[in-house]
């Protein structure tokens, strides 16, 4: 048994499973950003009733925003005291023990961390994807989701495709052979540069220096600990459908990437390109492709060729003998609303629902491809997952804030104000 799951069993199974006299679900939400935004809209807009009673993050004005939205949606429903608004990094904590469904929604890099926590408190979660951006992640997560299981907790993950209609009739025919055997696949999320938030420009609004850990908070999607670099944070969407058909994840994989010289210092330490060959154990391969640079050719998209046909599943279609097209029946399911019916449904009458494992694979299958192109060497799954780099800051959300933005992120600038960025053929990742 690891540390945390040991920790984690400290707590009593008796009690977990939801249940209070009015049957009124209590929503915590943790990270108040765009997304943890949207997915508290959905889980307040899930039947039954629903009440977002805490929220957690470490930009006040960020917590405030989505509550005003929320409330303007939602009315009393969304209607948080302040006593019950935490900010700083250990406000989850005091989040997660207000609410009956915790929705984890912070830069990915603090998921293990929370939803162990939440795990150990005895709630149900939602978590975004992706789950981990590093080894030690990965077996956190997984630690803990073995432990959710045991107090019949029911986790959803971000990772709306499973909640689509058409993914699912597309990938179970594909797992039943329509195409025969699937030999070669390609997954791709290209598209333009992310946003970025200068430091001049944050520093005026806050009306202050930043410490550089706050910097890189506010601008989580260009640094490895917090975001795992955009093939873990975007493209684990496709990665995860092509684990799907495939049933598991690779055995291996080897890339390359890069950035564009001419990155500004904003632009932190991630790749703006990458291209992986990933293994599977059956022998066939897919090729994965993900950028973020402007002016480029953008696509998001699955494929798999089999020895009978093939398909484009994000368009839902196979060619071949067993030709298929999918046709929506009815009013036209959102998936991002599916998967917080679909987790909700499970509360409220005791289902088996946990999709942590598959998100943390997924995530971690991301992983495996990042240090596949950051050392631009071949990388096996159990290379990886024996990896000993963690990248979380040690303490973050044991310290008060003043304190704990006093901490060093693990890539800091130099006197330049540039960071380091992985070479391939040099970089050592594991």
């Amino acid at each position: 048994m690891t540390a945390g799951s040991a920790l984690l069993a400290n707590l009593p199974v008796a009690g977990f499973v939801h249940a209070v006299a009015d049957d009124t679900l209590k929503i915590a939400l943790v990270g108040c950003g765009g997304r943890g935004a949207g997915a508290a809209d959905q889980a307040l807009s899930t039947s039954g009733p629903v009440r977002l009673v805490a929220v957690a993050d470490v930009v006040e004005e960020g917590a405030r925003v989505a509550l005003r939205n929320l409330k303007e949606k939602h009315g009393d429903k969304a209607d948080v005291p302040l006593d019950q608004q935490f900010i700083g990094f250990d406000g989850y904590k005091k989040a997660i023990g207000l609410a009956d469904v915790v929705i984890l929604a912070t830069p990915p890099g603090f998921r293990a961390m929370m939803f162990e926590e939440a795990v150990r408190q005895g709630k149900h979660v939602f978590a975004e994807k992706p789950v981990c951006v590093d080894a030690a992640g990965f077996h956190r997560f997984l630690a803990a989701a073995e432990e959710a299981k045991k107090k019949n907790l029911k986790v959803g993950i971000g990772l709306q495709r499973y909640h689509s209609s058409g993914y699912i009739e597309n990938i179970k025919r594909l797992r039943d052979g329509d195409i025969g055997q699937i030999v070669a696949m390609r997954a791709c999320w290209t598209g333009g540069p992310p946003w970025v938030h200068e430091r001049e420009v944050l520093e005026q609004q806050c009306g202050r220096k930043l410490t550089e850990l706050e910097y890189q908070v506010r601008n989580w999607v260009h640094f490895v600990w917090l975001s795992g670099d955009h093939i873990v944070e975007q493209h684990v969407h496709n990665l995860d459908v092509i684990n799907w058909v495939k049933g598991g994840p690779p055995v291996k994989a080897r890339g390359i990437g890069g950035r564009d010289p001419g990155k500004g210092k904003g632009y932190g330490e991630i790749f703006n390109h990458h291209s992986v060959e990933f293994t599977y154990a059956d022998g066939s391969v897919c090729q994965s492709v993900c950028h973020q640079q402007a002016g480029c050719w953008a696509e998001v998209s699955e494929f798999a060729v089999g020895t009978k046909g093939r398909s484009q599943i994000d368009r839902h279609w196979i060619s071949g003998p067993k030709a298929w097209r999918y046709r929506e029946q009815g009013t036209k399911i959102n998936p991002y609303q599916q998967e917080h019916d679909d987790l909700f449904d499970a509360i409220r009458n005791n289902k088996p629902y946990n999709e942590a494992e598959f998100g943390a694979t997924s995530s971690f299958t991301a992983v495996l491809g990042r240090m596949a192109t950051y050392s631009g060497k071949e990388i096996t799954w159990d290379q990886a997952a024996a990896s000993k780099v963690e990248t979380m800051v040690k303490r973050i959300d044991e310290l008060p804030y003043q304190e704990a933005v006093d901490l060093n992120p693990p890539t800091m600038p130099d006197a330049e104000g540039q960071y380091k960025v992985a070479v391939p053929g040099d970089t050592f990742v594991i």
